[in-house]
């Protein structure tokens, strides 16, 4: 009975009907080292978080964080997260470790992501444990994530936190090195169809320094390599042709002159399909103005216009003055802006791919995973696969309604 259908819908995939752009689901990714918090600046957290300027605001569903100070600081993070005006209510965090000198924390949203087991128990890995120099000074910690009904292993996200030495010592520069040069090592032991990561204060000058180099430079094996999504590489410091993602210092001495803070992401976040980067990894960051449309990382509250200055406050234009200000008190006298970017979400509605296309290659997977109707002749039940990504209406069933919407999807040359 199903047969004209699907002979219908094979001449679809057979003609090469145009193919039409589907949205997928975004899952916002931020980094904040938030400045030695024991706890409270509540008001300051809530408002650069979830206040609205011109229609932005923060928002994330995943926040690293840096610069916590015990359990009792992060269950405190927690609190101001699920009582701020106007968020969703579902913040939670992944298990605290107490290491030497301040830690990493993570904090997510539970109807958008979960703990992903596979690798360890509580989902929570202390890549390396930090100490006295010639060690990196913090542990470096990994959480393994995995999207919220997701199926399969591209929807598994590793995702790294580092606060990197400080300073321009040789000591400093080989302990940060060292750091590095581990975190690239686990990230090339991850499963080979793992996403992975990196959030942080990195701490570092420039590009080219050993550091740098060793999370993003190419290697032999590329298994474990760091991209920059926004392609900006040069000497950060204190130089004006980066002032649109400096992220050090909104309030202390010197003001906004280095790109400290940073999220890296792996070539299967770049490679335009899948869970990926929302943005063009091949094109550098905007030098004229904040408001890029080739990219959705942000450095966010930094306009562009406060390079060697503290962060403007009256007249910003990315985030206008009260969430800036809520930024400059949250930094508590010496700090950093969080930095985010939007990645873009797996299941695609008839794109297998995820790549922004209905074609002739998602009509076939649509046609396989036809079941017919629920508890009907010749009924199939329909893989978690085929439900996900074919099964239109949400009743349990591929059959010829949701076909009929693959069809229409596919769009018809004019």
């Amino acid at each position: 009975m199903v047969r004209p259908r699907i002979l219908t819908l094979a001449l679809c995939a057979g003609l090469g009907l145009f193919p039409v752009h589907t949205t997928a689901d975004t899952l916002r990714i931020a980094n904040w080292n938030v400045t030695n918090y024991a706890g409270g600046r509540v008001p300051e957290f809530q408002t650069a978080l979830y206040a609205e300027f011109d229609g932005r605001a923060l928002r994330p569903d995943v926040l690293i964080g840096q610069e916590f100070t015990s359990a009792a600081a992060v269950a405190s993070f927690v609190q101001l997260l699920n009582t701020a005006p106007g968020t969703p209510g579902d913040w939670t965090a992944a298990m605290f470790v107490d290491g030497p000198d301040t830690d990493s924390a993570l904090f997510y949203r539970t109807t958008r992501v979960q703990p992903a087991t596979e690798l360890s128990p509580s989902g929570v890995t202390i890549v390396a444990v930090g100490g006295p120099a010639p060690n990196h000074p913090r542990n470096i910690m990994r959480y393994d994530l995995v999207l919220a009904g997701g199926t399969s292993a591209e929807c598994r996200l590793a995702v790294y936190s580092t606060h990197m030495k400080a300073g321009t010592t040789a000591s400093d520069l080989d302990r940060r090195l060292l750091e590095a040069q581990r975190i690239r090592a686990d990230a090339g032991r991850l499963p080979p169809d793992w996403c992975f990561l990196l959030g942080g204060d990195l701490n570092i000058q420039t590009s080219a320094q050993a550091a740098y180099v060793a999370l993003v430079g190419p290697q032999a094996s590329d298994a474990g390599r760091f991209h920059d999504p926004i392609a900006t590489p040069g000497s950060w410091n204190n130089n004006s042709a980066f002032r649109f993602v400096h992220t050090q210092d909104p309030v202390g001495a010197g003001g906004m002159d280095d790109r400290h803070d940073q999220l890296l992401l792996c070539a299967a976040l770049l490679d335009g399909v899948g869970l990926d980067y929302l943005g063009n990894p091949a094109v550098p960051y905007s030098t004229t103005s904040w408001n890029d449309p080739n990219h959705s990382y942000r450095a966010w509250g930094n306009d562009g216009t406060s390079f060697n200055l503290t962060l403007t406050i009256t007249g910003n234009t990315m985030v206008g003055p009260v969430i800036a200000q809520a930024l400059v008190t949250a930094a508590a006298g010496a700090g950093h802006l969080p930095v985010f970017l939007d990645l873009r979400v797996p299941p695609c509605r008839f794109d297998v791919a995820c790549d922004g296309r209905v074609d002739p290659a998602d009509g076939v997977q649509g046609m396989a995973c036809l079941s017919g109707p629920a508890g009907g002749p010749g009924w199939v039940n329909p893989s978690q696969f085929c439900r996900d990504y074919f099964d239109a209406d949400a009743d349990g069933a591929v059959d010829l309604f949701d076909l009929a919407a693959l069809q229409a999807a596919c769009g018809a040359l004019p």
